[in-house]
């Protein structure tokens, strides 16, 4: 076993590469917009290494860009060339529900409110209110 990350992650059999889940998220920047839009992509490979799944990431990245115009204006999102790796707890062949496909941990000063204001609702995100469709749902626990 190796330790990747903080993340205890299955690398060999014998010595055979054995293949693991890992997610990578990527940043673009959206194309044709009046204002600066991002977007963040969180996607899970199966790799025998977090630099393999990165790599397979970033040519995803690359060819989710999409080819330019005739142009040459781009047409899809531009890759930021950030890839941030994360290895999965998960040692099975398929990807769960409730399996953590990601996590960042970030040092801050900042008190917990204006932290989710400066990282994760700063008010220009693009996305639907969730609301509970009832209280018994609120309590009901992931199993």
């Amino acid at each position: 076993m190796a330790r990747l990350h903080g993340r205890l992650c299955l690398m060999t059999q014998g010595d055979a590469l054995v293949s693991a889940w890992y997610s990578v998220r990527t940043v673009y920047l959206l194309p044709r917009s009046k204002k600066k839009l991002y977007e963040e992509r969180i996607t899970v490979w199966r790799a025998t290494s977090m630099a393999e799944a990165i790599e397979l990431a970033e040519v995803e990245a690359r060819d989710y860009e999409g080819e330019p115009d005739v142009d040459g204006r781009a047409t899809g999102p531009k890759y930021l060339g950030l890839a941030q790796g994360y290895a999965m707890a998960n040692e099975s062949d398929s990807v769960s529900s409730a399996d953590e496909i990601f996590s960042l941990i970030r040092g801050s000063t900042l008190k917990p409110h204006a932290y989710l204001d400066a990282f994760f609702d700063t008010g220009s995100e693009r996305q639907t209110k969730f609301k509970p469709r009832s209280k018994k749902n609120k309590e009901k626990k992931v199993k």
